[in-house]
């Protein structure tokens, strides 16, 4: 099949011989072909040298690779892709765990399906796509996830509304693909948790915490707990049945403290507290109440041009929690602003400590977990930066 060709400048080339995904507009020197956004188009350097097989798209990113060699990306072509990403959680031990039914199933770049994810969630699907090249196969994708997981799926959700392109001229509405299904409970690490994909953040929860979840539980037997930027309440879940003599929950959103509530109750936890609440006013005098205090924000720069503030926020918030907390106190800290790298994460965490004027140890580095993979060929896939402090 003849596909329309991308034509690199001179010199552009070596990020995709790399096998880097992402061909930024910049790069590129023309087009041969009648192309339109979202169609599938083949990558040649300027000597003719075919480089990769990807979609286009209007934007900085203009065209994403799924290949690195040349295909026919029909149905049997995705289908094998998505069976490679179910492949690999089953041989990490996530599709049949005998205590976990939620998971990530396709993680864009990390498992060369770049514009796309799916969460699974105890027999429903929620895919997002980032990309119209994804949007428009997304009938595909709802057969081959019937043909993988048969009578388990009763659902597939599309959430793409918020993560399609803005520039598009095609108009995503999130709705039902496959089935129905409202407000699901879900199962983690034998933790219950209500679901609603509909009306929360993300596709509904956040998956990517669940390692850091299990580790908390480490720290929070007779322990006074603070979970800020709470969402659902995951953490407090967690710290709540690992034997914490009080948690606290706090949110802006009264809609998440309203579900966090009710995942407290679910899993029958007691001295447990919410509030709605911005987290820099509730940590205002708050000084020595709290033995351990997590600390998830959303990201605070999804680009390079507010990186700086971005910077200044996670300063201004660790410095509040490491002031807060009591001496011997446990710090739980994230970023998943993937402009802020680990290094620099680490740097604003050391400014802090040093304005707090406090003596702070670092006892875990955590990252995202297993089914969120890092593609080798794409460190931008590591968003999750997260830090556990022992401060003195």
């Amino acid at each position: 099949m003849d596909f329309p060709k991308v034509i690199l400048s001179s010199g552009k080339d070596q990020s995709p011989k790399r096998f880097h995904p992402w061909i930024f507009s910049g790069a590129i020197k023309k087009i041969k072909g009648e192309v339109n956004e979202g169609d599938v188009v083949e990558v040649y350097s300027n000597h003719d040298e075919y480089l990769g097989t990807g979609h286009y798209q209007i934007g900085s990113i203009a065209v994403r690779i799924f290949s690195f060699q040349q295909v026919n990306p029909d149905y049997n072509y995705w289908k094998s892709k998505i069976e490679k990403a179910y492949n690999y959680r089953k041989n990490i031990g996530l599709t049949d765990h005998p205590e976990t039914n939620v998971y990530r199933l396709v993680y864009a770049e990390g498992d060369e399906l770049p514009g796309l994810i799916i969460d699974y969630y105890n027999g429903t699907a929620v895919l997002q796509t980032h990309s119209i090249g994804m949007h428009l196969i997304k009938n595909h994708i709802v057969e081959t996830l019937k043909e993988i997981y048969g009578s388990q799926l009763k659902a597939v959700y599309d959430k793409s509304a918020e993560t399609i392109p803005k520039q598009s001229k095609i108009e995503a509405i999130n709705g039902y693909l496959y089935g129905n299904s409202g407000l699901t409970e879900v199962t983690e690490n034998g933790h219950k948790f209500y679901v609603d994909w509909q009306e929360g953040q993300k596709t509904g929860f956040f998956i990517d915490q669940r390692e850091s979840r299990t580790l908390l539980t480490n720290y929070s037997k007779n322990k006074k707990v603070l979970n800020t930027f709470c969402y659902t309440g995951g953490f407090s879940v967690y710290a709540g049945k690992a034997g914490a003599t009080e948690v606290h929950s706090v949110d802006s959103s009264k809609k998440a403290i309203e579900l966090t509530d009710k995942n407290i109750e679910l899993n029958n936890v007691k001295n447990h507290q919410s509030f709605v609440a911005d987290t820099f006013d509730f940590l205002k005098d708050k000084k020595n109440l709290y033995d351990v205090i997590i600390l998830d924000p959303p990201a605070f720069a999804k680009h390079n041009d507010v990186k700086h503030n971005a910077v200044m926020g996670y300063k201004r918030l660790n410095a509040q929690a490491i002031e807060a907390i009591s001496p011997g106190g446990i710090i739980f800290t994230f970023s998943c602003s993937q402009v802020v790298d680990k290094y620099l994460f680490n740097h604003t965490i050391m400014s802090a400590a040093i304005q707090s004027r406090r003596n702070v140890r670092i006892l875990h580095y955590l990252s995202q977990p297993a089914d969120h993979p890092i593609n080798v060929f794409h460190p931008e896939g590591e968003y999750l930066k997260g830090l556990v402090l022992y401060v003195e």
